[in-house]
């Protein structure tokens, strides 16, 4: 008869970042589990909060599905002797398998006879196997950081006090770390008392009793709910940040919405310096009015009720004002810094110990700057501002307000070049050349801030691909990959005439002039288009079929705009009817092409009105294809390629292409070979599924 399992793992409070994963983990752990061990069951429910690890196995059958699976033995000629008997390694093998003679049997196996056996293997019961399984189960959960604690040799999160394990109504025994399986959970630290589990299916519902909300869904739409319907009521704007709202979630087992105030003289702030600092100090969401500026407000999560709310809310409101006050400080004596000064400090910031100085890294920024700005064609006073914001892209990294909250380095940036007087262009490009930051974060919007943002990634790449620091599984300390998938992005938002080889040759002259290079140039361009090359292709599949994508990779990817657009126009052009036809006629083209030797074409060779044909349509197409891709119209450069077909079609039904003549042989290959290499400029279509 079908039962529940409940395992709960009772902690010290868990890190919030930890508790989602192990949850999951326990999950995973048990669901693997259970399969392997032919343990049949409806579904497992994981749950956790700050104090707790927990699963419930409903309808886990009592006893594992018997199986029985064919064992092979000797080959019959070891297991049969001449009389037709079984010998006695056929007898042993028996034995061995705990059947009777008289059950085995001969049976062909890759084209030799062999004995065979089915051994039967009868299920054991449910909870004789539970015991070790849960502990191993219990002990099998990793972390990012653990612990060891007493004298014991376990190494876990957080020290566990208590262990629930139940199988129906019975206790399922077992011990880890001094801790003995029991029926007793504990409720919410302050509210809630010790509570016994009658049975699995009431582990939920018993500790709501004991002010514990264990799903985290249902915490969490609580958290939500009550956030909303604060805001409503308050007439107020309360955004939601998804990244915080999991870390509340996981602090708290009995959540209760609140909001306190602050000071309004503390929006003298810049508001991202005020929302950062009660996001990352005291987890508190922000709140706004409809025009999206900060209010004297916040919002926090409290683990409990909605007993002495006010004392609570004024206790907040005293630490905040502390914090407030310490970046109100900052803020002020920020604004004494001279940018030139700062820029002076950071020749002493280590940017990397082979790759000099933050003032080393501006100088490079510098000089890419200046390179990648005329290839986009900015120049007069907008390439003046590009290598102003160069400049001082970094300044404020040296600022008491970036030590303290590193991820305001650019948000401060900006404001304290405006306030010092900087162009607004050079100010706003301060900040957006640390754009985009993550993915799905915006790309500059300005052409200064592109600029600025492409050299300054790409100084960071290709300066540590220079020393051989090349991301490799999933190390990428220096987030490489991040910085590279945002120079795609904004290239294909800006859409300038810069190619990635250009791009990279600007990066390695200023890297070449610092004398930083430890490896080759050629190894660190391979490098450089093969990492690139993933970002691309990673891009294309988003919207492509992986076929599609390789093919269009395998033409070329320099100009990355191109090539998401060439994409973007064959994946069209495949939905067509006659689309098959036509390419299935550019492979066949290319197939023989990579025969030809020469790419000289003879129209006086030609013996053929198809030859003809096929040569003045192909003069023709040519130049209209390059004047199309140059224009940015993929689409129609692929229209006057797929118009190739009848003349292809007809020139191979005609002619003999690899004729005795071999004059005539290499002014058809040739021919051939000119086409190939317009279309395969396209794609490479032998790469297509069809």
């Amino acid at each position: 008869m079908a039962n529940d399992l409940l395992l709960e793992i009772g902690l010290e409070e868990l890190p919030a970042r930890f508790v989602r994963a192990a949850m999951e983990q326990l999950k995973d752990n048990m669901d693997k589990w259970l399969r392997e061990a032919r343990l049949a069951f409806t579904r497992i429910d994981a749950y956790a909060t700050p104090r707790r690890l927990a699963v419930v196995v409903s309808g886990l059958a009592d006893k594992q599905e018997d199986v029985q699976e064919e064992v092979r033995g000797p080959a019959r000629h070891i297991a049969v002797d001449e009389s037709g008997a079984w010998t006695k390694a056929a007898l042993g093998f028996a034995r061995s398998q705990g059947v009777s003679p008289d059950e085995l049997f001969l049976k062909t196996w890759q084209n030799t006879e062999y004995v065979f056996a089915v051994k039967k293997n009868a299920g054991q019961e449910t909870a004789s196997v539970l015991p070790e399984a849960l502990k191993a189960i219990v002990t099998s959960l990793h972390f990012p950081k653990s612990m060891r604690w007493g004298d014991h040799d376990l190494r876990y999160a957080r020290p566990i006090r208590w262990l629930v394990a139940l199988y129906g109504s019975d206790v399922v025994p077992f011990e880890i770390a001094g801790v003995r399986s029991g029926n007793v959970t504990r409720g919410h630290r302050f509210l809630g008392d010790e509570a016994v589990v009658g049975h699995a299916s009431e582990y939920v519902d018993l500790l709501k009793r004991q002010h514990v909300y264990a799903d985290v869904d249902e915490r969490k739409s609580m958290i939500v709910d009550q956030i909303r319907k604060l805001a409503e009521q308050r007439g107020w704007t309360v955004p939601i940040d998804e990244d915080l709202l999991e870390e509340v979630l996981f602090l708290v087992e009995y959540p209760t919405v609140l909001f306190g105030q602050f000071e309004p003289e503390f929006l003298d702030i810049p508001q991202e310096v005020l929302i950062t600092s009660m996001r990352e100090h005291q987890r508190y969401f922000p709140v706004l009015d409809d025009g999206g500026k900060l209010m004297p407000y916040f919002v926090t999560v409290r683990n409990g009720g909605e007993e002495s709310l006010d004392v609570v809310a004024k206790g907040n409101e005293k630490v905040l004002r502390a914090r407030l006050s310490d970046a109100k400080f900052f803020y002020v004596e920020d604004q004494k810094l001279k940018i030139d000064t700062a820029l002076a400090k950071l020749e002493k910031v280590v940017f990397h110990e082979e790759l000099g100085t933050m003032g080393d890294k501006t100088r490079r920024i510098r000089h890419n700057a200046e390179r990648v700005a005329r290839l986009f064609g900015v120049d007069g006073q907008d390439l003046a501002h590009v290598d102003r914001a160069a400049a001082i892209c970094k300044f404020d990294l040296v600022t008491q307000m970036v030590y303290e909250f590193p991820e305001l380095q650019g948000v401060m940036g900006q404001d304290y070049a405006r306030k010092a007087g900087e162009p607004e262009p050079v100010a706003r490009a301060v900040f957006e050349h640390y754009q985009p930051r993550f993915a799905g974060d915006a790309a500059p919007a300005s052409t200064v801030g592109a600029i600025v943002s492409i050299a300054d990634k790409i100084d960071t790449i290709a300066g540590c691909f220079a020393i051989g620091i090349v991301p490799t599984g999933s190390q990428d300390p220096y987030a490489l990959r991040r910085q590279a998938a945002g120079i795609v992005q904004i290239l294909l938002e800006q859409k300038p005439p810069l190619g990635l080889s250009e791009l990279f040759a600007i990066a390695l002259d200023a890297l070449k002039a610092a004398q930083v290079l430890k490896r080759s140039e050629d190894d660190i361009l391979r490098d450089l288009f093969a990492f690139f090359e993933l970002r691309i292709k990673h891009v294309l599949q988003e919207s492509a079929r992986y076929d599609v994508a390789d093919a269009c990779l395998a033409a070329g990817f320099d100009r990355v705009p191109s090539t998401v657009r060439r994409c973007a126009a064959l994946t069209a052009f495949l939905e067509r009817q006659d689309a098959k036809a036509a390419i299935e006629s550019f492979i066949r083209v290319s197939n023989l092409a990579a025969k030809a030797e020469t790419r000289d074409i003879h129209p006086s060779r030609f013996s053929d009105d198809a030859e003809r044909e096929l040569h003045d349509a192909f003069q023709r197409v040519r130049p209209q294809v390059a004047a199309r891709m140059e224009a940015g119209e993929e689409h129609a450069a692929l229209e006057l390629l797929a118009g190739l077909r009848e003349p292809i079609n007809r020139f191979f039904d005609a002619v003999m292409v690899m004729a005795d003549d071999a004059a005539v042989r290499d002014n058809r290959l040739a021919l051939l070979a000119g086409i190939a290499d317009m279309t395969s400029a396209f794609a490479d279509f032998r790469k297509l599924v069809l």
